[in-house]
């Protein structure tokens, strides 16, 4: 009876979190709670809780994470300085006249927005609110607007650099080293959140040749869903201020992390400083839109940062009751070996996307999955490229995509909610082929990390 009581604690955590309680002081009361109980009732160590502190000041003094700010800072500051509303007009520009460069436009726009703010939620909003109106005045079918801005928005999980995967990085950096000094392995290798931008590039860039294909082949089959637009003039100087500028930031961010210039931590200090250039070049920034933008990036980062300490508290109580050799007892007598445990994580993983945000299941569940995949000898970078492109797949399966509902929330009455879900439908289905894809060849998120560093 003792050694289910790992998955009680699961159960009482998500029971609490459907019933709307909040995710980080669900995560550490519970936790608390089943140690109280199992302290007196003698199941449960008390000396276990005296890690909590030396846990806390990891969390503290991990420089990885100072990128997560940074990277939250930089991607507010673009879009409540109208920098990415500039960035889309420019595109959508170059591209009109084109039968269906509306969306393209949007797929193009998606995935720069995506390179430089990391942020879903904001993504979609800023798109939904930029393009939707322009794409549904020009005759565009609300099915395939809608989902083409849902999908492209969802676009922050996997292209660097995502919170997402500095988050899963860090995570996985953890669990690989806890995986092998499980294996008596005591000199181990690690892996780092460089490793992972880098392994999720050739993917990301996929996945947006796949959007864009789709959306040029659906334009030329059904020109009714996407009529050519007006061809309009674009001015050098609107070019260069809209397009040229936030690209060479991004190129700045990335190309220095992939260059083995700066670390993540680094160049999300150059990713912050360079979009508060930008503003200030486009004079767009005054004392109001900072304190906005630093509020923000304040509320957003605690509540990252609250979750991973209630996180750290659930997966401290969780290895007390033996919860890790209980997942491991599993995966290893699981039929199909590796390959079979891993098809279950991704199965869950994927169902929980449903309930779950993308941070919590980080925090949650690859802590404790994490280290006993990498104990069968999964590649690190090709498990979080994989998880990545899971969660990605989640945000957009209705009826509970996150990306649905934010973009329902500025989505005309016009526009019915049946529209948007049969328009993400041959989104999801690209993804999951891409999903398929990365399954048969690891190649394509290990070869370019190997390239690079090795």
């Amino acid at each position: 009876m003792i050694e289910l009581i790992p998955l009680l604690m699961f159960a009482v955590v998500f029971g609490a979190l459907l019933a709307g309680y909040s995710v980080a002081l669900t995560l550490a009361g519970v936790a608390l709670a089943f140690a109280l109980i199992g302290i007196v009732a003698g199941t449960f160590n008390p000396n276990d809780l005296g890690f909590l502190p030396g846990r806390m000041f990891g969390i503290i003094a991990n420089q990885t994470l100072v990128a997560v700010p940074l990277f939250i800072f930089m991607g507010v500051m673009l879009e409540k300085t109208h920098i990415a509303e500039n960035l889309l007009e420019a595109i959508s520009n170059l591209l009109s006249g084109v039968r269906g460069g509306l969306a393209l436009g949007v797929v193009v726009v998606g995935m720069l927005m995506a390179a430089s703010t990391g942020i879903v939620g904001a993504t979609v909003v800023t798109m939904g609110l930029m393009s939707l109106p322009t794409m549904l005045r020009h005759g565009y079918d609300p099915r395939l607007a809608t989902g083409t801005i849902a999908a492209t928005g969802t676009l922050g999980q996997i292209i660097p650099p995502s919170i997402a995967l500095v988050l899963l990085g860090d995570v996985l950096s953890n669990a690989y080293l806890q995986a092998q000094l499980t294996q008596g392995i005591f000199a181990p290798k690690t892996v780092s959140v460089g490793d992972l931008f880098a392994g999720a590039i050739v993917p990301g860039l996929l996945l947006v040749l796949l959007y864009a294909s789709y959306t040029l082949l659906i334009s030329t089959l059904r020109p009714e869903l996407a009529p050519a637009g007006v061809k309009s003039h674009v001015s050098a100087a609107a070019l260069v201020r809209g397009l040229v500028a936030p690209l060479a930031l991004i190129v700045a961010v990335l190309g220095s992390i992939l260059a083995g210039i700066a670390t993540p931590t680094e160049a999300a200090g150059v990713g912050a400083g360079g979009a508060t250039l930008l503003a200030l070049g486009n004079r767009t920034l005054d004392r109001g839109v900072l304190s906005d933008v630093c509020r923000t990036t304040l509320n957003t980062t605690s509540m990252v940062f609250f979750i991973l300490i209630g996180a750290s508290v659930f997966s401290l109580v969780f290895r007390g009751y033996g919860g890790d050799e209980l997942v491991q007892s599993w995966f290893t007598d699981m039929p199909g070996g590796t390959w079979g445990a891993l098809a279950i994580v991704m199965m869950v993983i994927f169902l929980l996307g449903f309930i779950l945000d993308f941070i919590e299941i980080t925090f949650i569940v690859v802590p404790i999955v994490g280290p006993v995949l990498l104990g069968l000898g999964i590649d690190p970078v090709w498990l979080g490229v994989l998880i990545a492109v899971n969660l990605q797949t989640s945000f957009l399966t209705p009826p509970f995509g996150f990306a649905l509902f934010y973009l329902r929330g500025v989505t005309p009455e016009s526009v019915t909610t049946m529209d948007m879900y049969r328009g993400v439908v041959p989104f999801i289905a690209l993804q999951l082929l891409l999903l398929a894809v990365l399954i048969v060849w690891p190649q394509l998120a290990t070869w370019l990390p190997g390239r690079l560093y090795g």
